[in-house]
């Protein structure tokens, strides 16, 4: 079975003939020609995506959507939208909508929609799975794969200070894959049934990264009028894993500093101190002691976090390692893509292994991903040559993951690249079944 799809449209023939044609192609189908009944009829646990009409007597499609999202935030909604009503579709996606059609739509162009929503749901049930399975030590070769002693070494180490109750440092470069690091520490340990929480010193303005960090009370920050609980808090019980330490100004590292030691955080405009246990990972771009010595990190959080310090190798280092790198991250990207693996040759993987990889995992991931969108060489036969709306998607697709590799993976940093909102960027990247941090 292809996944669990519920169509929800007031015209009951459209209704019937999706069905028919969905159920032909391998899908389950549930039909609603009354929105209302829709919503009290379908279990979002059950579904794997919802296809509405945005445009229907009684409930808006726009409406389905939002009492959806309020069941299951990870459920794909699909709109289906007249002409005139592409703009109000387009805005639905912004509040969360999967992807929309035109209608009339092409039947196969439904079920290549449907098949990439489907994935996507899959693909966000595994994560969720992951989240809240503990990482078992056996798992943690598939998680930082290589068969290099620097890896081996790697891999020895985070098992050590999983469960440890020390605060750590990874000190490698970027795209060497200090956030999947920071994960599996907090998936083998103690923590693991709590908060992952992510902040990037880079890339926000001072203030605006202690706000973040430490939350604000109400009134206390220009242009929002709400409290909001920071980071900080909201990593309680488990990890905040905080990448670019060595971008923090020494003022925001200071009030990190006093956290850590009270064991307290105070929100800006705040006067009450609330309890936070949390632990810290802090990822940090060159030699430590240097940045110490250059006045870009304080010494008293360098030697709270030195103790349990993990160097992160980058991938010139392990060179025997970049094939089966290389041909899992080909597999996984073909997998999410729903497009035929390369033929990778010997020769091929040879010529990847003597890189130097400057952007080190990013920039092989992305390179993995160039090599699988790529078009086929030659023309294509007649009646298989992609859409042009398929080849702007691969074209959009690759664009995306060269920017994801350029930063870090930072979806923030990648979007002030491309110049779009974050939130845009983000609906793209799960749409292309691409990967951020």
């Amino acid at each position: 079975m292809r996944g669990r799809i519920a169509f929800i449209d007031d015209e009951a023939p459209l209704c019937a003939a999706a069905a028919d044609w969905l159920e032909a192609s391998g899908f389950e189908v549930a039909t609603f020609t009354d929105p209302a009944e829709a919503l009290a009829g379908i279990r979002a646990e059950a579904c794997d995506c919802v296809v509405t009409d945005l445009r229907m007597p009684g409930l808006s499609g726009q409406q389905v959507l939002d009492a959806l999202r309020g069941q299951d935030p990870d459920l794909p909604v699909i709109l289906l939208s007249g002409h005139a009503d592409v703009p109000v579709a387009v805005a639905a996606m912004r509040t969360g909508a999967h992807d929309f059609l035109e209608k009339p739509y092409r039947a196969e162009h439904l079920v290549e929609v449907l098949d990439r929503a489907v994935d996507l749901r899959r693909m966000r049930r595994e994560a969720r799975i992951r989240r809240a399975s503990p990482l078992s030590a056996g798992r943690l070769e598939t998680r930082l794969p290589g068969n290099s002693p620097a890896l081996h070494h790697l891999r020895r180490a985070v098992q050590h200070l999983a469960d440890l109750p020390l605060d750590l440092m990874l000190v490698g470069e970027p795209g060497s894959g200090r956030s999947e690091v920071a994960r599996c520490l907090h998936d083998l340990g103690r923590r693991a049934r709590r908060p992952f929480v992510v902040i990037h010193g880079a890339g926000l303005p001072d203030g605006a990264l202690e706000a973040e960090l430490l939350g604000h009370e109400r009134g206390h920050l220009a242009g929002v009028s709400g409290a909001r609980a920071g980071r900080l808090e909201q990593a309680q019980g488990g990890t905040l894993y905080l990448a670019d330490l060595q971008a923090v100004p020494l003022s925001v590292q200071a009030r990190l500093m006093r956290v850590l030691q009270a064991g307290a955080v105070e929100r800006i405009g705040g006067q009450t101190a609330r309890p936070v246990d949390l632990r810290l990972i802090a990822a940090v771009e060159g030699d430590p002691a240097a940045l110490v010595a250059q006045g870009r990190l304080r010494p008293d959080l360098f030697h709270r976090l030195s103790a349990g310090a993990l160097h992160i190798p980058p991938l010139r280092d392990r060179a025997e390692d970049v094939p089966a790198l290389f041909t899992a991250m080909a597999e996984a990207a073909a997998a999410r893509l729903g497009l035929p693996m390369p033929d990778l040759r010997p020769a091929d993987l040879d010529r990847l292994s003597a890189r130097p990889w400057p952007g080190n995992l990013a920039e092989l991931r992305a390179s993995a991903e160039r090599a699988v969108l790529a078009l086929p060489a030659g023309p294509a036969p007649a009646g298989d040559a992609p859409s042009l709306p398929d080849r702007m998607a691969r074209v959009e697709a690759q664009i995306i993951a060269e920017a994801l590799a350029v930063a870090d993976g930072s979806s923030a940093r990648a979007a002030d690249a491309l110049g779009i909102p974050r939130r845009t960027l983000n609906e793209k990247i799960a749409r292309h079944g691409l990967r951020a941090d």
